[in-house]
């Protein structure tokens, strides 16, 4: 009955302009939470992109532009933003759920709905996994360490159209951080009104986006969990075009569940690590590389504590020779950041290119092999084997890797492929000696990517003693910031504890008869606000 109430009266649209259609779209899991400021899962992500707008986006050129700022400034030394608001972005609240848009449902975001929300992601209470992205802000280092409070940091609202951050210093990655969903508005207001519940249920959020949540539904021990977002007309209709009128989502429990309700047309689009078996020709497959595949090694293994035998193992990677192999999934991967990393529009790996952090040398090879091996008093390395999570990769490519390492060092070093849960409870208790390890930052610029190694266990022995982070967060233009990342790639990949080998594409799998639905690899969110349907 509800779903036949929103399809009342969204059939006006001209069905061969793409527009006004009924997406049937999937989520894989139940979202966690629709808090911007907390969650980071992709079905929640995915939900909230569509939910919410922010104060800036990313378009699909990859170019950083206004969405909810008319405009803004940039103090001359860097570290002030001064952002203007448009004046008719609104927050929605359905209070009696009968899809009318009525007084006293809707009302202004204001710059201090930014300003809120900023503050939350820097409160150490939040425990919002977006605090280091934003310790750019002056007072945010202060507030991690208890010595004020959140409040105290230097975020202002002069007026309800004027927005200010001030930074510790210049950054050049700032206006990236502003579009992404941590920086999305929050009403205090509201937020007090829901008494802890925010994000947790379908009347504990509003609108400020293309989309307002009508209905959401999970049973954890039942089918049918069902997610409904209606178009908001209270906001975006008179500034941007919103082609759907509705998105129905399914809530599915893994992949496997997932690609058997895209079989059965039940949803129109979905996301995966592998394209097969979707022949482009049927389908809509598009891929973008925002994954490196490197290997790691366990610190406390007998042979790879060692060293020489790591440097063996790097110096002796030729991917000249892998890429002859490989099939349009995956590519040769020299450097640490991948493609899918962009700069002022463009891929960082086109402003830079890797193949100068090529190591490969035959030779010394197997001078640091022999090294290795006298050093730790081992004849051969008997019984050593990659640990490969299952469908990260295709093991052809890997075993092409091992046949390489037994005609460079006369030793065979086998693959080891189990399950996602298995990978990662081995990596967590040390249950390896070499790994291929799935790189990915979480969100979408090139200090997200390098953080991985201060931030994950198994990663961090590769960064050394070295902060990776600190010299990025505090680049003053693009030029510097270029040249920050490659020296950050070059002293991690030079120390060889990580060894990049792939770059792995991520997909968005969509029927023929759709357009203009976006991918972005990191969060995985779909967005799905200019999307067009023709069928």
């Amino acid at each position: 009955m509800i779903l036949a109430a929103l399809l009342t009266g969204c059939g006006n649209e001209d069905k061969g302009s793409g527009t006004g259609h009924q997406y049937k779209a999937v989520l894989d899991g139940n979202p966690e939470s629709l808090d911007p400021q907390f969650a980071d899962d992709p079905s929640s992500n995915t939900v909230i992109k569509n939910l919410y707008s922010g104060i800036m986006s990313v378009d699909a050129g990859g170019n950083i532009v206004c969405c909810n700022a008319e405009s803004y400034t940039v103090s001359d030394d860097g570290t002030a933003y001064t952002f203007t608001l448009r004046g008719d972005n609104y927050w929605f609240f359905d209070e009696n759920d009968n899809d009318v848009i009525e007084e006293g449902e809707y009302f202004p975001v204001t710059a201090r709905d930014y300003v809120f929300a900023l503050r939350r992601v820097l409160d150490p209470k939040m425990k919002s996994p977006y605090a280091q992205d934003f310790s750019c802000i002056k007072g945010a280092s202060l507030i991690e360490r208890g010595l004020i409070d959140p409040s105290e940091a230097e975020i202002y609202a002069p007026d309800d159209n004027t927005l200010v951050v001030v930074l510790e210093e210049p950054n050049a990655e700032y206006l990236y951080l502003m579009s992404t969903p941590a920086a999305y508005p929050c009403n205090e207001e509201f937020f007090d009104s829901t008494k802890g519940r925010y994000g947790l249920d379908d009347r504990s959020v509003m609108s400020n986006g293309a989309f307002f949540v009508r209905q959401w539904f999970y049973d954890p021990y039942g089918n049918n969990n069902i997610l409904y977002m209606k178009r908001n007309d209270a906001d975006w209709s008179e500034t941007y075009d919103i082609y759907p009128a509705l998105l129905s989502f399914s809530i599915e429990r893994g992949e496997e569940a997932i690609r058997e309700v895209f079989k059965s047309d039940e949803t129109e689009c979905f996301t995966t690590l592998s394209r097969s078996p979707y022949n482009p020709k049927k389908y809509i497959v598009e891929g973008t590389a925002a994954t490196t595949l490197g290997l790691i090694f366990n610190p406390e293994d007998r042979f790879f504590s060692n060293e020489n035998m790591r440097r063996a193992v790097a110096l002796g990677v030729d991917r000249e020779k892998l890429a002859k192999g490989l099939d349009s999934d995956l590519s040769p991967a020299y450097g640490i950041i991948p493609p899918a990393v962009m700069l002022s529009g463009r891929s960082y790996r086109e402003l830079v290119s890797d193949r100068s952090f090529d190591l490969f040398d035959r030779e010394e090879a197997q001078t640091c092999f022999a090294q290795g091996k006298s050093e730790v008093g081992a004849e051969s390395l008997e019984g050593v084997k990659v640990l490969v999570c299952g469908g990260t990769v295709d093991t052809a490519a890997l075993h092409a890797l091992t046949q390489d390492w037994q005609s460079i060092f006369g030793t065979y070093i086998g693959i080891d492929e189990v399950t996602e849960e298995e990978y990662y409870q081995r990596i967590e208790d040390g249950g390896y000696s070499i790994a291929l390890y799935p790189l990915k930052g979480e969100l979408g610029y090139g200090t997200s990517v390098i953080a991985q190694f201060e931030n994950v266990p198994c990663l961090q022995y590769a960064a050394g003693d070295e902060e990776l982070t600190a010299p990025l967060r505090t680049c003053p233009d693009t030029n510097a910031l270029v040249e920050a990342y490659t020296s950050a790639e070059r002293g991690i990949i030079e120390g060889c504890g990580f060894v990049p080998v792939f770059y792995k594409k991520s997909y968005l799998i969509a029927s023929k008869d759709n357009e203009q639905i976006y991918y972005d690899p990191f969060t995985e969110a779909v967005d799905f606000r200019l999307a067009l349907n023709y069928s």
